[in-house]
């Protein structure tokens, strides 16, 4: 704001500078006059160019001020008040209530309301103003003062409002960061490590049970029962270093990941380890784009807890896992023929009931800007999740979308 009242003080001076200039007395005067528009134009443009630079000096020093409001009575008393310097004295009470609060405000609308009273007193009898047109200005300066004074108040308490409305943004964001640093923390939890731990306690319970068969025990059956407890553990612990050293790791974001090979791989592992049919194709011939390992990370983990989920709780004797792209989105699906979802299933009752595993995918989906699909898909029976990510999301930031469940 005071740089603009010190751009429409440069311009009501370089307006004012021709009839100063002439009314000027020949020799000394004029060139006191000429001293003055040039100091006056350039203090004034060399504030409004560097506001931020020379501004606190002004600040620092109001005896600056005091000499420009001096330098400028030259001009108002060689111009005369009827002129636009008028407007530049009216401009300095302005300024000295923004910088210098109302204190400021009075002594330099005292200050420049008398040099106005004086040249309205030099000025010849066929010249002179009656007393109303006299104290005209003088009444302007004061107003302008206080209007000064005002905006200032008024802006130290809009920066206060601001910086605290800041703060609160601040720790808002620090708490919903963690917040969500938590929630991604429990899924990786619940996607890796909780689900094969949970594979261990299935198969601990199998040799213990075959082992209190007492006499009828089976040494092939529990040796084949032991190794999987031992691949199950040792699975459990590679999952744990996995996610501990992912949580330490900054991925390169040029480096893609080949998210075709990693699904096919992901669907073998599944059958091999469980014995359910388990079978990935590809939808579409079009090319397929690398995925950045953040983007891709969470779309595996979607397609693992999907083949988990299908295992665990629908009972079905097949599990078919697509991908390809379509257009301008890329769409991985997961579809089992098994008993489907309960009738009623929203998000809310999941997380009522304790189950969030569907939760953690709708959850990943968003965090990369995909849309997260759960039914029963285009066939008649079983359960679908269908994944549909743009393209442009694997080479620009990703932003979290709407998802559908």
């Amino acid at each position: 704001m005071c740089r603009q009242v010190f751009g429409f003080r440069m311009a009501m001076i370089a307006l004012a500078a021709p009839a100063a200039l002439v009314n000027a007395a020949p020799g000394l005067g004029a060139r006191l006059v000429g001293a003055a528009v040039v100091v006056t134009f350039m203090v004034s443009y060399v504030l409004f160019r560097d506001w931020e630079r020379f501004g606190p000096l002004l600040l620092r020093h109001p005896t600056l001020l005091a000499a420009d409001t001096l330098f400028g009575s030259l001009l108002l008393v060689s111009a005369g008040p009827d002129t636009t310097l008028a407007y530049v004295s009216v401009c300095t009470p302005l300024l000295a209530g923004l910088v210098y609060s109302w204190r400021g405000a009075a002594c330099f609308a005292s200050l420049q309301s008398l040099i106005l009273l004086l040249v309205h007193a030099t000025l010849k009898g066929g010249h002179r103003a009656d007393v109303a047109e006299s104290l005209l200005l003088p009444g302007l300066c004061v107003i302008a003062g206080a209007v000064g004074s005002t905006l200032r108040n008024l802006m130290l308490r809009f920066g206060a409002a601001t910086q605290a409305l800041t703060t609160v943004q601040a720790r808002l964001a620090v708490a919903e960061a963690v917040s969500a640093e938590r929630a991604r923390l429990a899924r990786e939890m619940h996607d890796s490590v909780a689900k094969t731990l949970y594979g261990v306690a299935l198969a601990a319970d199998g040799l213990a049970g075959s082992a209190a068969a007492g006499t009828r025990m089976d040494p092939a059956l529990i040796k084949q029962q032991a190794e999987l407890v031992a691949r199950s553990a040792r699975r459990a612990a590679a999952e744990a270093r996995e996610l501990l050293t992912d949580l330490r790791r900054e991925h390169d974001p040029a480096h893609g990941t080949d998210l075709l090979t990693e699904l096919a791989a992901r669907t073998e592992d599944f059958a091999t380890r469980t014995g359910l049919p388990a079978v990935y194709r590809r939808t579409s011939d079009s090319p397929f784009p690398p995925v950045p390992p953040a983007v891709a990370r969470q779309l595996l983990s979607i397609v693992s807890e999907a083949l988990e989920n299908a295992h665990r709780h629908a009972a079905p004797t097949r599990v078919d896992v697509a991908a390809g792209v379509h257009g301008d989105l890329l769409r991985v699906s997961v579809h089992d023929d098994g008993r489907g979802l309960p009738p009623g299933t929203t998000p809310e009752r999941l997380r009522t009931a304790g189950h969030f595993g569907l939760l953690g995918m709708t959850e990943r989906a968003a965090s990369v800007g995909a849309r997260f699909h759960m039914g029963a898909g285009p066939r008649a029976t079983g359960t679908e999740i269908l994944l549909e990510l743009p393209l442009a999301a694997l080479t620009s930031p990703t932003h979290p979308q709407r998802q559908d469940v």
